[in-house]
């Protein structure tokens, strides 16, 4: 027996277990190809939200692709139109866009979009713990993917999914996977609650910074900036060409809180080219959306500087405000509550230029401007690093869960 101070293998020596397919997780002995509808009950309840006021009720929207866990959600008295009644234990199912990848698992009784599905399990073949898994597995989604008709929201009919068959271990053998899969669960969502822990604080460490501060505040157009002006506003199509020929250029599609998503731009023709100075991007300039997402700011970066802009604000901060500080104030909830007191428009919030340019932002010394950028840098990298960590937790829950039901 080896002692407690024995040395252990270096993990490069230990080799894989050539029998792995004989281990009890992952022998298939006696597994059993069963249809889906032999295994799951399909839950049509019909309810009128008139008789569930006080019910939680789960939307498509309140689902994210690949949790399990429902973390938003309305009541009976938000909705019209007949909806699906739903139990503790049964899984919503996003029939619609199965490509989205949409399912949960309800954790108290309610009611749902007609456009989910309700899968209970039938717990003589499959326990309900363990089919979450089974229709999370890419085998389950692709099978729904390929099986949906339509082409604007193509949807899953019960009729058809019912068909499909799908291997199944034995109850002990699903009981013992299981456990393994919502313990990994139970990791991710600890990364998850400390990323949100960890982005509440920061919220709150950026209100006690600008509220201090309020003594200080001024003015953008008149103190803090250089200039501020919008991109392309009128038919910008007009100028749009392919990328060999044409100038790069963000939308408010590509920009988000202190970062771009820079897959989807288009392009606008050099001809012309006098009309788009006045929105060529500098670095160290600050992008700010005013349509929707209205705020939402980043600093430009050596990456994007030259691109140009189509309806969004750029500002060319003065050299006594640092961009970094400015985005900071833009992106918190103490910039936004005043963003959205000059906001208009019901359906889409929209942001003027010239509301804009009156907005007060404090401005203290350069030196209290970099203290406070590094402690919120700092707190940004934490939450980063939380949700790295449950992405790499995700990853191994998939790969587990792929090994073991392939």
């Amino acid at each position: 027996m080896m002692g407690l101070t024995a040395t252990l293998p270096a993990l490069e020596t230990l080799k894989p277990n050539k029998n792995w397919a004989k281990l009890p997780l992952f022998n298939r002995k006696n597994w059993s190809r069963l249809r889906f509808g032999d295994i799951v009950e399909n839950v049509t309840e019909r309810v009128e939200p008139s008789t569930a006021v006080e019910a939680i009720y789960v939307g498509l929207d309140d689902l994210d692709s690949g949790s399990l866990h429902i973390r938003r959600w309305g009541k009976g008295s938000d909705v019209i139109g007949t909806k699906l009644g739903f139990r503790k234990g049964d899984v919503i199912f996003g029939r619609r866009r199965a490509y989205q990848r949409k399912l949960a698992v309800a954790e108290v009784d309610g009611i749902c979009s007609a456009h989910a599905m309700v899968a209970r399990a039938k717990p003589k073949v499959v326990l309900p713990e363990f089919l979450p898994f089974l229709m999370m597995s890419e085998k389950f989604m692709n099978r729904a993917v390929d099986i949906s008709v339509g082409s604007l929201s193509p949807t899953i009919n019960w009729t058809t999914l019912k068909l499909e068959e799908f291997d199944l271990p034995p109850l002990d053998q699903q009981r013992r996977i299981a456990e393994i899969l919502w313990a990994v669960d139970e990791v991710v969502c600890e990364w998850r609650k400390m990323e949100e822990a960890t982005n509440a604080y920061a919220q709150n460490v950026a209100d006690e910074v600008f509220r201090k501060q309020e003594s200080e505040h001024h003015e953008l157009a008149t103190v803090a900036c250089e200039t501020i002006t919008v991109g392309i506003v009128v038919k910008p199509a007009s100028y749009y060409t392919d990328a060999k020929s044409g100038v790069p250029t963000l939308r408010s599609l590509n920009v988000f809180p202190n970062r771009y998503d820079l897959s989807e731009l288009v392009y606008l023709s050099q001809a012309g080219n006098d009309k788009h100075k006045k929105s060529q991007l500098r670095k160290g300039d600050v992008i700010v959306v005013r349509t929707g997402r209205p705020g939402d700011a980043a600093v430009v970066t050596d990456e994007i500087a030259g691109m140009n802009l189509i309806d969004l604000i750029l500002v060319r901060p003065k050299p006594h405000l640092l961009p970094e500080y400015l985005v900071s104030f833009l992106n918190s909830a103490f910039g936004r509550r005043k963003i959205t007191r000059g906001s208009a428009g019901t359906a889409q919030q929209h942001f003027n230029v010239g509301e804009f340019e009156r907005l007060q932002l404090p401005v203290p010394k350069l030196k209290e401007q970099t203290k406070a950028v590094e402690q919120f840098q700092e707190l940004e990298q934490s939450s980063a690093t939380c949700k790295a960590h449950a992405a790499a937790v995700v990853a191994l829950q998939k790969s587990l869960l792929e090994e073991m039901l392939k």
